[in-house]
């Protein structure tokens, strides 16, 4: 049948034409901008998980920036300590030398103490001026704000890391179970009947005393409390308001690393245990104590507990004894995001104590600042003693900073960023799958659509000179 009215295969050759012009114009566009995916008529499902792991990336890739930063913030801060170290280490020789006083002139002496004195300066000037961007490191700021802390029952504390999440504080409670104890051995009798020579022994050293017969117990404690800084061991009467009550040998510090041994190497000397059981050697016991129901075993007086969320050492103050004390975490720290979503299973906290000469040191031993010039433990104040067990409790205060950094910056920065950067690299993998175009598949479409295209339109042009063959009809006539 002809018809002018109606060329249906026209209608054909168009609509043809029209897909394969679409499929053209979709394989130009994959082509030009390298992606399957140019808008959610494209893929809707793909658009959307596409979106999520485009998200996912960017969380990622701010997190392995974030590591980054948070290294050079812990590198600049242990350059500092480096330096504090070394000026540490100047005091110590400068302190051991002015204990020398026999060979020192008193000119000398004042010498070695004004440059004690510029190297305690320095450190105070290094906490208060080390600094990233505009954000101190070491003069404490960065340090937990804690209250409620009780000096009778906690002489010292320090907290490495406590993640307070959404919470505005964390509550620490302390119960002690079992007391740090001295070692403890008791000489009962108010003399000595026969000469004797004894070996007293602690845990710092060892040194012989020889006595003669008669000497009395008081005499005796006298004479090891003289050498006490040599041996660890100091002696006391066993009852103050009794000077015959006899002599009780002590450790001078707490739990089970501390020990007393008194023994006759000549002669007899008996000793007992406080129980009145002879023995010639004790052994301090440590502290037992739960910090938030966790149960630790102290060393001494010194008690640690280490969890996810808190790690601190504490030194529970010898009066206290078995009982509980209570205090609160409330602030403070370096807070460092190192994941790529914001919640407090991928942050961590770190804290950093101020290395100003008034925090270092301890309240047993003294701080810094007490060796300089007018201080009480000054060496031109006959001080070196003290100041020698202030500076090496500073430097053990300043190393244990330096190595909980390192320690920090090595297995959480750098495992975390090595961690980030192959989880970002699968991120990647997968988000490319889904919108990247396949330029070898793209390219193949291209042909096929353009060839398509070309046919397509050939087609069309026959197609509309088709209805020109009624005019044949019309000329028969």
């Amino acid at each position: 049948m002809g018809s002018i009215n109606t060329n249906v295969s026209s209608l054909i050759a168009q609509n043809a034409l029209a897909n394969s012009q679409s499929q053209l114009n979709t394989s130009l566009e994959r082509l030009s901008t390298g992606l399957r995916i140019n808008s959610g008529a494209d893929d809707p499902a793909g658009l959307i998980a596409s979106q999520n792991l485009q998200s996912e990336m960017t969380g990622l890739q701010q997190a392995v920036n974030n590591s980054a930063q948070a290294t050079n913030v812990i590198t600049t801060a242990d350059g500092a300590l480096t330096e504090v170290n070394s000026l540490l280490d100047d005091v110590n020789g400068l302190v051991v030398e002015s204990a020398n006083a026999g060979a020192l002139s008193p000119a000398e002496l004042q010498a070695n103490q004004l440059q004690i004195d510029s190297d305690v300066q320095s450190i105070t000037r290094i906490a208060g001026t080390t600094s990233f961007a505009g954000l101190n490191l070491l003069d404490g700021s960065l340090n937990y704000v804690t209250s409620g802390v009780a000096t009778s029952a906690i002489s010292g504390l320090t907290i490495s890391q406590a993640n307070l999440g959404t919470a505005t504080s964390i509550p620490v409670d302390v119960n002690v179970i079992s007391s740090a104890k001295l070692a403890d051995l008791q000489f009962r009798t108010s003399s000595i009947t026969k000469s004797i020579t004894l070996e007293i022994a602690g845990n710092i050293g060892v040194q012989t005393l020889s006595f003669v017969s008669g000497t009395t117990a008081s005499a005796i404690g006298f004479a090891v409390n003289n050498i006490s800084d040599s041996t660890g061991v100091t002696a006391s009467l066993i009852d103050a308001a009794n000077a015959a009550s006899g002599i009780a040998f002590k450790s001078t510090g707490y739990g089970s690393a501390s020990y007393v041994s008194i023994q006759a190497q000549s002669g007899s000397f008996q000793t007992t245990d406080t129980k009145g059981s002879d023995k010639e050697r004790a052994v301090g016991a440590d502290a037992v104590a739960t910090i938030n129901g966790a149960l630790t075993v102290g060393n001494g007086l010194d008690l640690k507990l280490n969890t996810s969320s808190l790690d601190l050492d504490l030194t529970l103050n010898s009066s206290l004894g078995i009982g509980k004390t209570s205090f609160a975490i409330t602030g403070g720290g370096a807070l460092f995001q190192l994941g790529g979503q914001v919640n407090s299973q991928q942050q961590v906290s770190i804290g950093i104590g101020s290395v100003a000469a008034s925090a270092l040191g301890n309240n047993v031993v003294g701080f810094l600042n007490d060796i300089v010039t007018g201080g009480n433990a000054s060496v031109v104040g006959g001080g070196a003693e003290k100041a020698s067990l202030i500076v090496a409790a500073a430097s053990q205060q300043v190393a244990t900073l330096q190595g909980r950094l390192g320690a920090f910056e090595k297995d959480t920065l750098e495992t975390n960023t090595a961690s980030l950067q192959v989880t970002l690299e699968n991120v990647t993998s997968s988000e490319s799958d889904i919108a990247d175009a396949d330029f070898a598949s793209e390219t193949a479409n291209l042909v096929r659509a353009q060839i398509l295209v070309q046919a397509g339109t050939s087609v069309l042009a026959t197609a509309n000179n088709t209805p020109q063959s009624v005019l044949t009809l019309l000329q028969g006539h």
